[in-house]
């Protein structure tokens, strides 16, 4: 089933107006930084289709994600690989995150959270919901923007360090990924303390007679 402005409709009923979905792509990657997205759904200009980022093709994802931008209030935050290395891949998520619910005009009234867990420092009423984007509208429509905010800033990227397929798999391990690591080197945007990354860094000398 696709998702639905149920949990949206049941706060507003306690006259809850901002209502926020926030959710978080790029946890997996072994390059890139962790994006999210927050969004405040207009109930009056829905756009049509709306569901789980994973769902969609490409094409659509960005046909969406303009159609957002258009009726809806957005904001998009960011992770750093760096952050992502000192604190850990969640807490880096959870950072991204805040930033986002942050970012918007003005503070939500309530924030529906894609997940089991509240993000420290996410000071604002707040919901999670256990595979949200594919339940909540407002879920649904920030994992659609995160996932293309963050699929364009990979694309960009791969101008700079081209050959390690960017554009194309987002810094996910893919084998031409894998490839381009042993033949090319890591870049300053990997995560070096993902294990792929750290064994190539960090490869026991072979002993040589």
């Amino acid at each position: 089933m696709p998702p639905d402005f149920t949990a949206e409709t049941t706060a507003r009923t306690r006259g809850l107006v901002r209502i926020c979905g926030v959710d978080e792509v790029g946890r997996g990657p072994l390059a890139g930084p962790v994006t999210a997205a927050a969004v405040i759904l207009d109930p009056e200009h829905i756009p049509e289709g709306l569901d789980d980022s994973k769902r969609l093709t490409a094409r659509r994802r960005l046909a969406l994600a303009t159609e957002i931008a258009a009726v809806a209030e957005v904001s998009i935050a960011h992770a750093s690989v760096e952050e992502i290395e000192s604190h850990n891949i969640l807490r880096a998520s959870h950072l991204a995150m805040v930033r986002a619910v942050a970012g918007l005009s003005a503070p939500p009234c309530h924030v529906l959270i894609d997940g089991n867990m509240v993000p420290r420092g996410l000071d604002y009423p707040n919901e999670t919901m256990v595979g949200g984007d594919a339940r909540s509208l407002s879920i649904a429509a920030a994992s659609i923007v995160a996932k293309v905010a963050r699929d364009q800033l990979m694309a960009e990227l791969a101008l700079r360090h081209p050959g390690y397929g960017w554009e194309r798999n987002s810094g996910y391990g893919t084998a031409q990924h894998m490839a381009a690591l042993l033949d090319l080197g890591v870049t300053p945007h990997h995560r070096r303390g993902f294990k792929p990354i750290h064994n190539i860094l960090y490869q026991p000398a072979i002993a040589t007679d």
